[in-house]
């Protein structure tokens, strides 16, 4: 079995059997690494959405602060005065398979920094070159409640000034050609002393909780891994039994075993 094994053919086909379980293993952990980080993700949503509000100076004490990855969705309070003037439309975003903008306004905050704030979604207007109508922000000092997200990364892009490819708060910083807080909050509610809640575009969704299928892919693809040495292995013994003989005896030893006679064969006889 073993000279069977090392000849050319068969150290090929183990070659092969190798590079697919390696190619398994790493598929494996790169599905399990994707478990990982939707189970934590899951875990730091259903913490801290329905959490109580905290200050945005508890979470980012300083203007330029980035956000700590356990705090991500943290509920958040935080006062200050809408730009509406300098709202950003940001493209191609689905809500319930509809495409449409969320819309991101900056948020003047009391201690004299500046904010991004997502008050919603609206969905695409009938002509691809004309933005759909937003209920304007609040133009009196507002409290806001919302979500403390991180920004989005996104490649440069040719969009008219106003509209963003992505929530890249850089990008939207030197279009405003002012520092922004490295973070936006996807908005709740806000109050703005009136008595009534102001209007505002269709609230984001809830944020997905489920974890998927990559846990159970994980173990697909590590199950799989050492199936191309099994058949490397039952098919390199099949020719080894062949090239011995052992394999003619033992076809022509099960061709001779006599056939078993069913009862209701005996009785048709």
């Amino acid at each position: 079995m073993i000279c069977t094994l090392l000849t050319r053919r068969w150290l090929a086909a183990l070659a092969v059997a190798a590079l697919f379980a390696t190619a398994c293993v790493f598929l494996g952990r790169w599905q399990w690494s994707r478990h990982e980080y939707k189970v934590e993700r899951a875990r730091l949503v259903e913490e801290h959405y329905s959490a109580p509000a905290v200050p945005l100076s508890q979470v980012l004490p300083q203007p330029n602060s980035a956000v700590p990855p356990e705090q991500v969705w943290r509920r958040i309070e935080v006062h200050g005065t809408y730009a509406p003037q300098d709202q950003f439309m940001v493209r191609n975003r689905p809500q319930n398979i509809v495409y449409g903008y969320e819309v991101l306004v900056p948020l003047h905050l009391d201690d004299g920094s500046t904010i991004l704030i997502d008050r919603g979604w609206v969905q695409n207007a009938e002509r691809a070159d004309v933005l759909p109508q937003v209920p304007a922000a609040p133009a009196r000092p507002v409290s806001v409640v919302g979500w403390l997200r991180t920004g989005e990364e996104s490649t440069p892009n040719d969009l008219p000034p106003g509209q963003l490819a992505m929530i890249d708060i850089p990008q939207a910083a030197r279009e405003l050609g002012q520092p922004l807080r490295p973070a936006y909050l996807v908005l709740e509610s806000e109050n703005d002393g009136s008595g009534t809640a102001p209007a505002r575009p269709q609230a984001l969704l809830p944020p997905e909780t489920d974890t998927g299928p990559h846990f159970a892919y994980a173990l697909q693809w590590w199950l799989g891994a050492p199936v191309g040495f099994i058949l490397v292995g039952v098919y390199a013994r099949r020719e080894w039994l062949d090239s011995t003989g052992e394999g003619d005896r033992r076809r022509a030893a099960k061709a001779a075993k006599p056939k078993k006679v069913r009862i209701w064969d005996e009785e048709d006889a």
